[in-house]
């Protein structure tokens, strides 16, 4: 298997090499091999040669089986040397789209050991897939300005919502449901309000339904769905929901599961056409990067989806397994958890059990 590395910005630089670490001792454990090939693209290499993500390098990262990422965006010493927006739309916004990365899976699972602000919940309580459509919507930045810099300024964003685009989501999410051996999936929208764009997505639901007669199904509006995440998450299993609304409901499934750490995400091309993307969510980190206390363990669990993906799902259950031993101890604890071992220190608890 062919894996671009972007380890972008910040802690980026620091998980994705302990990532790496951890992809070689599985490999030399179940005998797969692999290569790679580094990408230096984010905000750092865009102010030292003022580009992004060129043409020519993101034909190439489509050519790979996969995508091992970082993190981008944050101007080291601040956001006035960078266009608002620039680093995360025209690298990560850019292969999401050209690569057709159509679907955005997030894993939310409290693991033993560590702590959630959620009373009364345990490790049982929360284990939840998000399936958010990851093509369209409001982030397909169709819109625009009038009178610009005026006080009569317009500004229009446009959602961008299609069958095809709705009904593939959809069918992932019954299929991954399926596959996996889970019970129910819930379609997350807005229909009493966004009468139209979520007015297909029900339709759609409605009718792939019927295809999954064994899978459980259910409908929550979205602000239904942020109140029940925190006060019963243990009623959710896959979770299917457009762009905006799985960006947002993501992050909160990451502040329930112990933070951003242990928050890792597939941006995937299930054709495989082109690549697919794997990465921690918690981005660049300015303000602790450098310091080598950044929590990699959602990097590792990054991995482990991508391995998954990549039809070898003995080493990814072998890394998700390390982790979980890992975390249970709270030696191994990040700062972000409320312990203090380093980025590495972690690294090599998990490669040591991967290795075993």
């Amino acid at each position: 298997m062919n894996i671009a590395v972007m380890p972008g910005d910040g802690v980026g630089k620091e998980v994705v090499p302990e990532g790496l670490k951890v992809l070689k001792a599985a490999s030399e454990k179940f005998g797969f091999k692999y290569t790679t090939k580094d990408f230096p693209h984010g905000a750092e290499h865009y102010l030292a040669t003022g580009i992004t993500l060129p043409e020519a390098d993101l034909k190439e990262l489509g050519s790979f089986d996969a995508i091992l990422f970082g993190a981008v965006g944050a101007d080291p010493r601040g956001n006035a040397r960078i266009p608002q927006g620039l680093i995360e739309t025209d690298i990560l916004l850019k292969m999401r789209f050209e690569l057709d990365q159509y679907i955005n899976l997030r894993p939310t699972r409290l693991m033993p050991g560590v702590p959630t602000p959620l009373a009364n919940i345990g490790p049982g309580d929360i284990d939840m897939i998000i399936v958010r459509e990851n093509t369209e919507g409001l982030y397909c930045q169709n819109g625009g300005f009038l009178y610009k810099n005026t006080p009569h300024e317009v500004a229009n964003q446009i959602e961008v919502t299609t069958r095809h685009g709705v009904e593939r989501a959809i069918r992932y999410a019954f299929e991954y449901a399926k596959q996996y051996k889970r019970k129910k999936v819930t379609l997350v929208a807005k229909t009493n309000v966004l009468r139209y764009a979520h007015n297909l997505w029900m339709r759609a639901f409605e009718e792939v339904k019927k295809e999954y007669t064994g899978i459980e199904t259910d409908y929550h509006h979205v602000d239904a769905c942020t109140m029940y995440m925190v006060t019963k998450p243990k009623i959710y299993d896959v979770v299917v929901t457009t762009n905006m609304f799985g960006d947002i409901i993501t992050d909160l499934g990451a502040a329930i599961q112990g933070g951003m750490g242990m928050a890792a995400s597939g941006n995937l091309n299930p054709t495989r056409k082109y690549a697919s993307m794997f990465e921690p969510v918690h981005g660049s980190a300015p303000d602790i990067a450098g310091k080598g206390y950044a929590n990699p363990i959602a990097t590792f669990l990054s991995v482990a989806m991508m391995l998954d993906f990549l039809n070898q799902p003995a080493a990814a259950a072998a890394i998700n397994k390390a982790c979980k031993d890992v975390v249970a101890d709270k030696a191994n604890h990040t700062r972000d958890l409320g312990g203090t071992a380093s980025t590495s220190q972690v690294g090599d608890a998990v490669k040591k059990l991967v290795a075993s």
